[in-house]
């Protein structure tokens, strides 16, 4: 057999893809070490390499990776990230391709955090079961954060934006550095002594992972949920996540957010305000309606001499009504002899006439007024004298002559026979001015 057909011979294209098959059945690895040559490009991708004190890698990160990096690579600094290993098949160069990036000191923090997260979630300390309700209608909103940061204005802000009534207590504490996880602490336990608030927010702005990392200490975590007042936390942006996050009853994804939740709106106030006012004006003017009714049903059953003033108002109304109606089809009527007449001035132009008969109109107008006037005037004498004749029948005008109305002083029933008392009954006696009250000393039938 011929001995070239004995041989497997490769390509080099073959090669590089076997090389690369071969690399890439390599899992995600965690890498660390320091750029260098790095290039952003105008597709958004990176090509860096990576470097430690003996070799060195060719790195490529894509866009739609690097868009979640939170820090802007540079030559020096020192990474870790999270990669896979393969070979560039054109060229057949080794490379890696990064899919997370991170600085190295973030990195252990990270692995804190983890660590951390799984220790209290075994305790329970992330369940539901412990967490409080945040009060619809809180009294006073308390404040734990720094001073001096972005947080403490935008929760101010929100607040008087939404409810300027709430009241608010601010416990001033530093957010970052040294010290600042004990004084979280101390504050939280400072509200929760002084009982002041029913609800506190527990944040500060965003930041890096190592500007947080007073949020994920243990002794804060342990505060936050031993206190008894409800706490919302609001740390960092949307994305950020902190150990005081999962513990807390509540988690906000700002401090604007956070105050949003604690504050009623004062516009929903009003609107409602506004419908109650309306509701009650309705039931006011329903009950006046039917209180209304009632009296003109009681005053149908009344058997009363200002019936008749009743009477004779409505018919002057009903009569001023038909006037003022015929009035004004009178008026009606000017006014289409008017328009008539303007219609033909204005076709053949007679100035002169048409001025003529808008001052006639006037005249007629005048004259309409009087009338209306005259014819007011004769129907107010004539209830005048009509009220005077009411009141020469009226029973107080029978008094004014010297006539008494006799009761009793118990009942106010008017005595129209004396055996209706007995001696020993108390009487009272209306006169014209004043009234007497006596003691009944004998009866004559």
């Amino acid at each position: 057999m011929d001995q070239n057909q004995q041989r497997d011979i490769y390509t080099v294209s073959r090669l590089n893809r076997e090389v690369k098959t071969l690399l890439e059945s390599f899992p995600l690895l965690w890498i660390e070490g320091e750029i260098s040559n790095f290039k952003s490009y105008s597709s958004g991708h990176w090509y860096f390499s990576l470097k430690d004190e003996a070799s060195q890698v060719s790195c490529a990160m894509f866009r739609g990776k690097n868009m979640l990096v939170k820090m802007q690579p540079r030559d020096g600094m020192l990474v870790q990230v999270r990669a896979r290993v393969t070979l560039y098949e054109p060229r057949g160069n080794y490379q890696i391709i990064v899919e997370h990036m991170e600085e190295a000191g973030e990195g252990e923090l990270r692995r804190a955090f983890e660590e951390l997260k799984q220790k209290l979630q075994n305790e329970g300390l992330f369940s539901s079961e412990h967490k409080q309700a945040i009060p619809e209608h809180p009294q006073c909103v308390g404040i734990i954060t720094s001073p001096s940061g972005a947080a403490v204005h935008d929760i101010i802000t929100t607040l008087k934006r939404r409810f300027p009534a709430l009241p608010v207590i601010l416990y001033p504490v530093a957010v970052q550095g040294t010290g600042s996880a004990d004084e979280l602490v101390a504050a939280i336990n400072k509200a929760q002594q002084r009982k002041e608030c029913d609800v506190l927010i527990v944040g500060r702005g965003g930041g890096s992972l190592e500007d947080l990392w007073s949020f994920n200490e243990e002794k804060v975590a342990r505060a936050v949920f031993d206190c008894s007042i409800p706490i919302i936390s609001a740390v960092g942006h949307e994305v950020d996540f902190t150990i005081s996050d999962f513990v807390a009853d509540h988690r906000a994804p700002t401090p604007t957010a956070a105050a949003e939740l604690v504050s009623p709106d004062q516009y929903n106030y009003l609107q409602q305000l506004k419908n109650i006012q309306n509701r009650l004006a309705h039931l006011m003017t329903t009950q006046l309606q039917q209180r209304l009714q009632q009296l003109d049903w009681f005053g149908k059953r009344l058997v009363h001499p200002g019936r008749r003033l009743q009477d004779i108002a409505q018919r002057l109304d009903e009569l001023q009504a038909r006037h003022i109606r015929a009035q004004q089809g009178l008026l009606n009527h000017r006014k289409i002899l008017l328009q008539g007449l303007v219609t033909r001035s204005l076709l053949r132009d007679p100035r002169q006439h048409l001025q003529q008969q808008t001052e006639k109109c006037q005249i007629l107008s005048q004259r309409l007024q009087q009338g209306m006037h005259q014819q007011l005037q004769i129907t107010k004498r004539q209830l005048v004298h009509i009220s005077h004749n009411l009141d020469t029948v009226s029973p107080l005008a029978t008094l004014q002559r010297g006539y008494a109305i006799v009761t009793k002083a118990s009942s106010e029933q008017i005595i129209r026979s004396s055996q209706t008392v007995k001696k020993g009954d108390k009487i009272v006696t209306r006169l014209a001015e004043g009234r007497l009250f006596s003691t009944i000393d004998k009866t004559e039938t």
